[in-house]
């Protein structure tokens, strides 16, 4: 459910498990910042695919490994694209309140305000469609008037795609016609389902996750995919299958004598090619290399527009 009030209970579970040798997720910053702690304490090593909250990398979790790059490389790229792309020079910038969207947001507006754009900032809390918020549903039809008279031409949320879709269609139907612009939280069709695809199309999405679609080496992930799930691999599922195949890697380096603490040991010095990108980690747990990618929703669907360069 990517809540902090239950993920040390589930964490609790897999260190009671003497079989659990390491972790793929977990996959919410909130609820991997409040698990981390036990697996520390156990020493069973976790590979987030999906976690981007800096703050993560500030615990001092021997235990803890992710396989993208933070919100601090996310969020000013983002800006960077937003203002000298896209020529943004007013955003709105509003944040679902969790331990997600709330440092993604201030490093957006950070590096907005270096480049040049003025950013008003608001703090709306995430309702319960995406994750255990305590927001209301009928709240952004205020929101939305209060950006459409802001004169804003950019709307910045930092968050998820379920109150993401709440607030696009509350600012379609406000009136409000510049650009809306969002994070790997909202990378999801489901935001387009939503949000209603007309509402949706033109939005621009950043992700630190690689389009792997024009990728040779990972067609073959794609395809087995989608047999053995019966759906199409979604945001962070080749991220998750790199973070399963490196601590895989690590195993049988190790070979039988394998413990929670050798992996754990040993993954800080991994060197292994993916279908994403090569994994290495930084002393912090992060994944060495700050690449970053922009998507957009484009005739119902969101395509990748590669890098997110201002070139």
């Amino acid at each position: 459910q990517g809540s902090g009030d239950k993920s040390p209970a589930a964490a609790q579970q897999l260190i009671d498990d003497k079989a659990v040798i390491a972790v793929v997720g977990p996959a919410f910053s909130g609820a991997t910042k409040a698990a981390e702690p036990k697996f520390a304490d156990a020493n069973l090593a976790t590979v987030s695919p999906s976690a981007t909250s800096p703050d993560l990398a500030n615990g001092g979790w021997a235990s803890f490994f992710r396989v993208v790059a933070d919100d601090n490389a996310q969020g000013p790229a983002a800006a960077d694209y937003a203002v000298k792309k896209l020529g943004a020079k007013s955003i709105y910038a509003i944040d679902d309140a969790s331990a997600y969207g709330q440092p993604l947001e201030a490093a957006f507006e950070a590096q907005a305000k270096t480049d040049g754009a003025t950013v008003t900032h608001a703090s709306v809390p995430g309702t319960t469609q995406c994750q255990a918020g305590s927001g209301n549903t009928q709240q952004y039809g205020g929101v939305a008037t209060t950006v459409k008279n802001s004169g804003a031409d950019t709307v910045y949320y930092a968050g998820y795609y379920c109150d993401f879709a709440l607030l696009a269609k509350a600012l379609n139907a406000a009136g409000y016609t510049g650009h809306l612009f969002s994070d790997d939280g909202s990378l999801d069709p489901k935001y387009i389902e939503q949000a209603g695809a007309s509402v949706a199309e033109g939005t621009y999405i950043s992700c630190a996750c690689a389009d792997i679609s024009a990728n040779p080496a990972a067609q073959d992930f794609v395809t087995k995919f989608k047999a053995l799930a019966g759906f199409d691999s979604g945001t962070y599922s080749p991220e998750a299958f790199d973070a399963a195949n490196t601590i895989i890697a690590v195993l049988k380096q190790l070979g039988t004598s394998a413990t929670r603490q050798s992996v754990e040991t040993a993954l800080k010095t991994v060197d292994y090619k993916g279908i994403t990108k090569e994994i290495k980690f930084e002393a912090n747990g992060n994944i060495a290399g700050t690449s970053v990618y922009i998507y957009q929703v484009k005739d119902g669907k969101i395509v990748s527009l590669g890098l997110a360069t201002t070139s």
